[in-house]
């Protein structure tokens, strides 16, 4: 069964930072592009970041130099390590399989002091 799992959303001061992760199952991630997503309260899902099948990173130049994606090969894991967060980061933050569309339940996550 193909899966997504996401986890390590939380809450954390302004300033802060955390470590998204979203392990998959009934697939391995370098077979694909993954991608990370998120949608505040009122908002349209926007694109966070995207990882090649080669391992190539993409970012929105509004996120470039505080949001790295990564992959865990061996752990079969796609990791979101987000830094320097504000109150405009607060979202539910979902991980995707792009080939399929394929989506997780999502991960909250609320900067806030």
């Amino acid at each position: 069964q193909v899966q997504l799992v996401e986890s390590g959303g939380g809450l954390v001061q302004p300033g802060g930072s955390l470590r998204l992760s979203c392990a998959a199952s009934g697939f391995r991630v370098s077979w694909y592009g993954m991608s990370w997503h998120r949608q505040a309260p009122g908002k349209q899902r926007e694109l966070v970041a995207d990882i090649t099948s080669g391992g190539s990173p993409n970012y929105p130049d509004s996120l470039k130099g505080r949001f790295t994606i990564s992959r865990d090969n061996a752990k079969n894991t796609v990791h979101l390590q987000m830094n320097s967060l504000t109150p405009e980061d607060t979202a539910v933050y979902y991980c995707r399989r792009n080939v399929g569309n394929i989506w997780g339940q999502g991960t909250q996550v609320t900067v806030s002091s």
